[in-house]
């Protein structure tokens, strides 16, 4: 089965059609800032014959905890969830009605980043539960769902290929998917014990335009003492915060540029970005009980060589020693797709670049929702079918 992967993100729309050997055939990468969606039906209709349509989608909540084959019901139920992620969830509804107006006699599925720790099987219960009254989980479902899911289970399997870890064998691993949007999630084996993201996709590490964890005291004193409307303290903690309000850009490359050129908010804003890396890396490791492997992955992950060398050096402690060249080498080369060891040979920890694959995820999900032979690896939960349309 042919498969269109649309992977609308928060600074962009991913296009990948892969064959049915999950040979990638086209792959377009279509800018989208400031929930932008571009003129997708032009693109689409550049792109090679599919058989199918997979969405990625950022907040299923405890609805959707499986791909699931979208219709009318589906889509109003993803409108309901949007609030629990701006950024992504409307921007992603979009792309869903606008290939169906190109291609209305495609099957679509959805597939779903917080799948993967909402599902039974996902995270564990002590991981996924906030200290708050039980009445706010049982009424409006308040826990922690996590995100990027479809990124972080691709890293983990591409990963445990790597090292050759067929057999598990209590594999304790750390997938890192830093780029506008960036969470860490920590594996014992293949079971996700703890991620970075929480009940929306702003908690955890500083991001692109995003705060990362703040204290949930400050946005309630700026609206009850501070003056500030509820709705524009989350825009600015969406939009307007993470590295463009430290540095006054959202890219990494361009903060970096700047912090080597002598600009002290930029390296301020490095700091800062470093420290809470640290930080959230130290916690995972803690949640799997030791490290084995750590795992580099997305835009920033993949081709900021200076991010993993002050990530891997704040983790000498576990014995982790990064080699200088690979690791140069590896950011040299990432765009194009190769998988990279960057550690030394005697370092305790095996630490790696992979390259980031949502789509091959989409595309196994799409073929086990759809009943197919070809999908392989969908592990992320089993397929379902969304409620009868309305």
């Amino acid at each position: 089965m042919r498969v269109l992967s649309v992977n609308a993100g928060s600074s962009s729309i991913k296009l990948s059609v892969l064959d049915h050997d999950d040979t990638l055939l086209v792959e377009r990468d279509l800018a989208a800032p400031d929930g932008a969606v571009p003129d997708l039906a032009a693109n689409l209709s550049a792109l090679p014959d599919v058989d199918a349509i997979g969405h990625r989608i950022v907040h299923g909540g405890a609805t959707f905890i499986g791909p699931t084959l979208i219709d009318r019901a589906v889509i109003e139920k993803l409108r309901d969830l949007a609030d629990r992620a701006p950024l992504h969830q409307n921007r992603a509804i979009a792309c869903i009605e606008a290939t169906a107006t190109v291609r209305p006699d495609l099957p679509a599925v959805a597939c779903f980043d917080t799948a993967l720790f909402a599902r039974p099987e996902g995270l564990p219960e002590s991981a996924w539960r906030y200290a708050v009254p039980e009445a706010w989980l049982v009424d409006f479902g308040i826990r922690r769902y996590g995100a990027h899911g479809l990124a972080h289970s691709y890293a983990r399997r591409r990963a445990a290929e790597l090292v050759d870890a067929r057999d598990g064998g209590g594999l304790r691993m750390v997938t890192c998917h830093l780029g506008s949007g960036a969470s860490l999630t920590a594996w014992v084996d293949e079971r996700p014990v703890d991620t970075t993201m929480g009940f929306t996709p702003l908690e955890g590490l500083v991001m692109g335009t995003r705060s990362g964890t703040v204290d949930p005291g400050l946005p309630l004193w700026l609206v009850l003492y501070g003056g500030q409307a509820a709705a524009s303290v989350q825009r600015q903690l969406e939009h307007e915060s993470g590295l463009l309000g430290l540095a006054g850009s959202a890219d990494m490359a361009v903060v970096t540029a700047a912090a080597a050129g002598g600009d002290a908010r930029a390296g301020m804003a490095l700091a800062v970005y470093d420290h809470r890396l640290r930080g959230e890396l130290g916690k995972m490791v803690a949640a799997a009980g030791g490290l084995d492997v750590l795992v580099f992955s997305g835009g920033i992950g993949e081709h900021a060589d200076q991010v993993r060398a002050r990530a891997c050096a704040g983790l000498d402690w576990l014995g982790v020693r990064l080699d200088p060249r690979a690791n140069g080498a590896a950011a040299a080369t990432s765009a194009q797709g190769p998988d990279a060891e960057v550690s030394l040979p005697q370092s305790s920890v095996r630490v790696l670049v992979v390259h980031a694959r949502e789509d091959l995820a989409i595309a196994a999900q799409v073929r086990a929702t759809l009943g197919t032979e070809d999908g392989q690896h969908a592990e992320e939960s089993q397929p379902r079918r969304g409620p009868s349309q309305s």
